[in-house]
C-alpha cells in the first residue's frame, strides 16, 4: 500500500511564505505525475500544480509566479514553495500522485490526508 503524507501547513500572514512537503511511502511502486490540489471552505477542490516525472510543471493561473513545485524523485518527495501568500490561498492542500503498484500490477491514484494553510493577519 502506498501512502502520501503532507506536512508544512500552518498560519501565515499575507505576503508570507510556506513550504509544503509530500512524501510517498510504501513498497514496489513508481510515481508518474505528482501534484498539489487545494480545497477552500465551500468550494470545490482545484488543481494548484502538477509535476511530471521528468520535472515539467503546470500551474493554476492564480499561483503562477508565486508558487513553485519541485520533486526529489530519489526521495519520492514533492514540495510546494508558496510565496506572496494571499488570504484567498487559504485552503486544505492535498498531495496527489499517479502511482504504478508493482505488487498490484496496475496504476493507482493516491491522495494524502491534506494540510491546512491559513493566510490571515
Amino acid at each position: 500500500q502506498v501512502q502520501l503524507v503532507e506536512s508544512g501547513g500552518g498560519l501565515v500572514q499575507p505576503g508570507g511564505s510556506l513550504r509544503l512537503s509530500c512524501v510517498a511511502s510504501g513498497s514496489s511502486f513508481s510515481i508518474n505525475n505528482m501534484g498539489w490540489y487545494r480545497q477552500a471552505p465551500g468550494k470545490e477542490r482545484e488543481l494548484v500544480a502538477v509535476t511530471s516525472s521528468g520535472g515539467s510543471t503546470n500551474y493554476e493561473d492564480s499561483v503562477k509566479g508565486r508558487f513553485t513545485a519541485s520533486r526529489d524523485n530519489a526521495k519520492n518527495t514533492l514540495f510546494l514553495q508558496m510565496n506572496s501568500l494571499k488570504p484567498e490561498d487559504t485552503a486544505v492542500y492535498y498531495c496527489n500522485a499517479d502511482i504504478y503498484s508493482g505488487r498490484l500490477m496496475r496504476y493507482l491514484e493516491v491522495w494524502g490526508q491534506g494540510t491546512l494553510v491559513t493566510v490571515s493577519s
